[in-house]
């Protein structure tokens, strides 16, 4: 019933986006589309599927430490599926559950389950923040955008929040007082509710789980070039990611209006702000970024299509994708 709703809320959002978009300039929007040279839109969609390997491998080195047995396209195929459950539901929350679902049936207990998720959500989010902070500097030093306050408010709420978000997971991975006290305060309010009935025995269950998740989570973090390996993976995976609006903008036949460099930059900026909007994909607040952001360098119907196909490209394509690799059986 959730996914259901999730569906609806994200398709009417849609609706609204795409009214919004084209309302002003429809057929120059749409021929800018389909005249869109299709080689640099390969070339966007190869640096999607970068993008989508890059991130498989810090998934892939976690398991491996764990499971010797673990294939690489069995962490590829984790990726693809993951792009569906984080595109259906708000803040991209419904990959974990699944990648944690996935590892058990691959052979790892839940507890390092959990512990490869976190550790790989962690190297992700830093990756994320430090990309936003070379492109919060590289702004500063050469003026790029528009001085916006909102956009400026929403940017520093942005960094806050995934910056906390870092803080909160080193925590939860690292402190086993912590993981007590809340495994407790969910056990109580369970058996309070008398969903729980033998409270004693799910302690000690969950104790010996809570013992076995930090024991994964250090032996994750003792290699330490590992671990800065996998932040690597994911900065360059990011980057694959922030270069497709610039080929998308080739396809077009535009090739001044910016450089690689600044469409880093820029979807750095879009992906702050996009991060915590409480919608399945960040639908609307990432368009609402894209156009303000990328509209210090276009305008009209070309900063129309551009952001329709990037969004098709970066967000679209992975869902439809993941929902055909749940189709296809799981690879052993």
């Amino acid at each position: 019933m959730k996914k259901k709703f999730n569906i609806i809320i994200l398709v009417l959002i849609t609706l609204l986006v795409l009214y919004f978009s084209l309302k002003d300039n429809f057929n120059e929007t749409l021929t800018q589309i389909f005249t869109m040279n299709p080689w640099y839109l390969l070339l966007a969609l190869i640096f999607l599927v970068l993008f989508w390997i890059f991130r498989t491998y810090p998934m892939y080195s976690f398991c491996k430490k764990i499971n010797n047995d673990f294939k690489f396209l069995s962490a590829f195929q984790l990726t693809l599926r993951t792009q569906f459950f984080n595109a259906i539901t708000p803040f991209a929350t419904g990959g974990q559950p699944y990648q944690i679902y996935y590892l058990k049936h691959a052979g790892l207990d839940y507890a390092e389950s959990t512990s490869v998720v976190l550790e790989n959500f962690i190297v992700y989010q830093i990756a994320l923040v430090i990309l936003g902070l070379l492109a919060f500097i590289s702004n500063h030093i050469f003026p790029i955008f528009k001085k916006v306050e909102l956009l400026s408010y929403l940017i520093t709420l942005g960094f806050l929040i995934n910056t906390l978000v870092i803080v909160v997971m080193f925590v939860i991975a690292f402190s086993k007082k912590i993981n007590k006290f809340l495994i407790n305060l969910g056990i109580n309010i369970l058996t309070k509710l008398r969903l729980v009935k033998d409270k004693e025995k799910k302690l000690k269950e969950w104790d010996i789980n809570i013992s076995k998740f930090n024991k994964s989570a250090k032996i994750l973090l003792k290699n330490k070039k590992s671990f800065a390996a996998n932040i690597i993976y994911n900065f360059i995976a990011l980057s694959c990611l922030y270069l497709i609006p610039l080929f998308i903008l080739y396809s077009m036949g535009e090739f001044d209006a910016f450089n690689p460099g600044i469409s880093i930059v820029t979807s750095a900026y879009v992906m702050i702000i996009g991060s915590f909007v409480p919608i399945p994909g960040g639908t609307g607040g990432l368009e609402f970024g894209f156009i303000k952001f990328y509209g210090s360098f276009i305008s009209g119907s070309m900063l129309s299509a551009l952001m329709l196909v990037w969004r098709f490209i970066t967000y679209y394509l992975g869902m439809i994708v993941g929902a055909i690799a749940l189709s296809v059986k799981k690879v052993e």
